[in-house]
C-alpha cells in the first residue's frame, strides 16, 4: 500500500469517531506524554497525540472488517484439487500485552474441495486479522479457521514467523529471537505427507 492510500485510510477511520467520557484518545495521549515527564506542547510533540490516534485506529481497523465479505466475494468453483500455497505474506500487528509491534511473514496453504478463493484475498485476510490487538497464537488460528469456514477446503495450514519488539526492546532483550506458530486443520493435521509437503514448500527460499 502506498503512503497516499494509507494516509487516506487513516483519515477515514478517524472521521466521525466520538470521544469517550474521558475525552478523545488524543487528549489521553497528551496526558500520557505529560506523565512521562515531557511537555506535550513542545513543537515536536504538539500534533503527536492526533497522529498517534489516527495511527492506532488504522492499526486496529480489523475490528471493523468482516472475513466473510473479504473471502466470499471471490470464491470460484474449479476442478483443481492440488495444494494452493501463498507464502511470505508480510505481517504487522500489535501485541495485546504491551501494544508493541510484532512483524514477520505468514504462509498459508489449503487443499481445495471444488472451490478456490482469489489469491489476493488471502493476504487481505491476513492483513485484516493483523489489524487487531493480538497474540501470535490466536492470529494463526483465526486465519486458518476463517479460510476453513468460508471455502470449506479439505484442509488448511498456516504458519507465522515473527519478531516481537516486546522481546527485542524490553524484557529478555533477545534481538534475533523469532516466534513460530502453526495451525493445521483437516488434511494438514491428519495426513503427515500433506503437512510435510506444505512445510517443505515454505522452507524454500530464493537464492
Amino acid at each position: 500500500m502506498n503512503e497516499s492510500r494509507k494516509r487516506t485510510e487513516e483519515l477515514k477511520i478517524a472521521e466521525g469517531v466520538a470521544g469517550s467520557e474521558h475525552g478523545s484518545m488524543a487528549d489521553l495521549v497528551r496526558a500520557m506524554i505529560a506523565m512521562v515527564g515531557e511537555d506535550p506542547q513542545r513543537e515536536g510533540l504538539r500534533r503527536t497525540p492526533e497522529r498517534f490516534e489516527r495511527a492506532l485506529r488504522y492499526l486496529t481497523s480489523g475490528y471493523h472488517q468482516d472475513p466473510q465479505k473479504i473471502l466470499n466475494n471471490a470464491v470460484f468453483s474449479v476442478g483443481y484439487d492440488q495444494m494452493v500455497v501463498v507464502k511470505d505474506i508480510e505481517l504487522f500487528s500489535l501485541c495485546e500485552h504491551h501494544m508493541l509491534p510484532f512483524l514477520g511473514k505468514c504462509h498459508v496453504a489449503y487443499l481445495p474441495d471444488k472451490k478456490v478463493v482469489g489469491l489476493s484475498k488471502i493476504p487481505r485476510l491476513v492483513n485484516m486479522y493483523s489489524r487487531r490487538l493480538q497474540i501470535q497464537e490466536r492470529l494463526t488460528s483465526q486465519i486458518a479457521e476463517a479460510i476453513q469456514t468460508c471455502i470449506q477446503p479439505l484442509g488448511v495450514g498456516v504458519v507465522i514467523e515473527a519478531r516481537h519488539l516486546c522481546m527485542v526492546m524490553r524484557g529478555v532483550e533477545k534481538q534475533h529471537s523469532e516466534a513460530v506458530t502453526s495451525a493445521m486443520l483437516g488434511a494438514f493435521r491428519e495426513n503427515q505427507r500433506t503437512r510435510e509437503e506444505f512445510l517443505s514448500l515454505i522452507a524454500r527460499r530464493a537464492t
